[in-house]
């Protein structure tokens, strides 16, 4: 009898910025999921640090956070065996190929991009060429690896549908090129609101440090920011349309510990907000605790981190250099050699 051919993995490619503290929202909402996600399909996870520099860095910190944001990844379940992981500007060819897609892009098209309004008015200072054409490189950071999935939150899809529009216009003009992505919103995900004003999504860039959980805040702090979380009028631990405090804390604590909303509610029944939100801080630090363990051995070993920045970067090249020949070679650019 004849073995079945092994069906091909599907590619995935997603990544997080090395600009700031990565939060639980970060965590829950993206990469607890992507450590789900390397078992069926071939994973390609970046630190994008060309992202980054959209918004003015201080140098040694953003280097700081490369290695940082790489030994969260695997501290949250990347296992380095199973998935590509790469830091974004040791590939060039992202930079190139982004390039190449900027002439392809249209300039209404990035104009009418959201995250660039709202970014130009907190950054009103700076407002750069790399903010506008953002998506663009985001752009030739999923078609570089011919990915098939792109697991995002759903702020992220106007910039995915970019992705989709821009492969499209150029395979309908230089023939097949580009597996044109679908945007993949996990189920598992949890859209992670701020402690402070939970009508808006928890960021690493709020000016209020009760507002967000970091993922290596300590244990005592993790309990302290969820004791202090804002919550609603009432004392009934309930979800409802007028409560957006207790709505996000009930998805926080099911994230954390698997139960259900319908669950939290029953077992705090009769219970006040005071003991939920301890609750909820408790569980939150119970999930964190081995991550932040995990993180001080890895970061401890700096020559570790190298190993795997190189490794990760072969292997990035590898696929991506494959993609930046077929495109030059399309658009005509004189070539000597091939990949």
């Amino acid at each position: 009898m004849n073995a079945q051919p092994e069906e091909k993995k599907k590619t995935i490619l997603s990544a997080a910025q090395p600009s700031g503290i990565l939060t639980i929202g970060n965590y829950l909402g993206a990469i607890r999921n992507w450590a789900l996600l390397q078992e069926r399909y071939d994973c390609y996870f970046c630190v994008a640090d060309l992202h980054a520099i959209t918004v003015r860095q201080v140098p040694a910190d953003l280097r700081r956070r490369t290695y940082e944001t790489l030994a969260i990844y695997i501290a949250c379940g990347l296992d380095p065996e199973k998935n590509h992981l790469f830091v974004q500007s040791q590939v060039p060819e992202h930079a190139q190929l982004a390039w190449i897609l900027d002439c392809y892009t249209q300039f209404g098209e990035l104009s009418r991009m959201t995250q660039f309004k709202d970014k130009s008015q907190k950054h009103a200072d700076n407002i750069n060429a790399g903010l506008f054409t953002y998506p663009t490189l985001m752009a030739a950071d999923i078609l570089l690896y011919q990915a098939d999935l792109v697991p995002v939150g759903q702020d992220q899809m106007q910039h995915i549908e970019l992705t989709r529009d821009i492969a499209t216009r150029f395979n309908n003009i230089y023939g097949p090129t580009f597996t044109v992505p679908e945007g993949f919103i996990p189920k598992t995900g949890a859209r992670v609101m701020s402690l402070a004003d939970p009508t808006k999504k928890m960021s690493k860039s709020d000016e209020n440090p009760r507002a967000w959980v970091s993922i290596l805040d300590p244990r005592d702090v993790v309990i302290k920011k969820f004791r202090s979380a804002v919550t609603d009028s009432g004392c009934e631990v309930r979800r409802g349309e007028d409560k957006p405090g207790i709505n996000n804390l009930i998805a926080i604590y099911c994230a954390f510990t698997g139960k259900t909303p319908e669950d939290a509610e029953k077992e705090f029944e009769g219970k006040g907000y005071g003991d939920f939100k301890a609750a909820v801080g408790e569980a939150a630090a119970d999930a964190l605790d081995p991550i932040r363990t995990e993180y001080a051995r890895l970061t401890a070993d700096k020559g570790y981190l190298e190993a795997l920045m190189k490794q990760g970067k072969e292997a990035a090249q590898r696929r991506a250099g494959r993609t930046l020949f077929k495109v030059m070679r399309k658009v005509g650019f004189a070539q000597t050699d091939g990949k």
